[in-house]
């Protein structure tokens, strides 16, 4: 067995939320730091001689025993956490950059958990907007998105990245002026972000839940 391969295996069996890690940090741990791949390969050659089971997606690695997984206690998700949106100025966003995993209980999430990503609200120009009963984005909360939702209607709370920069708003369609305007809904003072044609911007999903901080 190679030698990563074996480190691996150890580190699964002592470490119960290793899964949970990104790769970056898996390959920092066993000395490859800055080359994820090489963990990625070896956990899926682990996979192949049946020795774990891997879900990176949910950020779920279950050693194997006698050819079965080892059954979860309770229906755990992990939610991928890709960093921080400022609910005032937008901040640096990268859907891609999976900073660590929000353990939750599915029964929690919306039925689609596979479209969603978790977001930490930073800024309180949002701290009027309720997205669930009773629930506000308050600074610090998990800001709950799913991207595949794309059906984006005046009144909905986004991601909206401008720039390379992220922010969480609510969505108004001027289709009038044929602009898109992001409002804050805060008990504090916001100026309305204006989004013209040609300007670089895209919306990255819509907010369906809070986990609060």
């Amino acid at each position: 067995m190679h030698r990563i391969q074996k480190q691996l295996l150890d580190l699964i069996a002592t470490h119960k939320d290793f899964g949970s890690y990104s790769l970056r940090k898996m390959a920092e741990i066993i000395g490859v730091e800055g080359r994820p791949q090489i963990v990625k390969y070896h956990l899926r050659q682990l996979e192949k001689d049946n020795l774990i089971q891997v879900n990176l997606e949910e950020g779920v690695i279950n050693l194997v025993k006698r050819g079965r997984a080892k059954a979860s206690v309770s229906p755990i998700y992990s939610l991928p956490v890709v960093g921080s949106a400022n609910c005032g100025p937008a901040n640096i966003f990268a859907e891609t950059n999976i900073e660590k995993y929000l353990k939750i209980s599915s029964s929690l999430l919306p039925r689609n958990k596979k479209s969603l990503y978790a977001l930490i609200a930073d800024g309180n120009s949002m701290n009027k907007a309720e997205v669930e009963e009773g629930k506000v984005i308050e600074n610090g909360d998990f800001i709950l998105v799913d991207k595949d939702l794309q059906n984006y209607k005046t009144g909905d709370i986004v991601v909206a990245v401008i720039d390379g920069m992220a922010t969480i708003k609510r969505f108004i369609e001027d289709k009038k002026h044929n602009r898109i305007i992001l409002e804050a809904d805060s008990t504090e003072k916001y100026m309305p972000i204006i989004i013209n044609e040609g300007d670089d911007f895209l919306l990255s999903g819509k907010v369906v839940g809070i986990i609060k901080g």
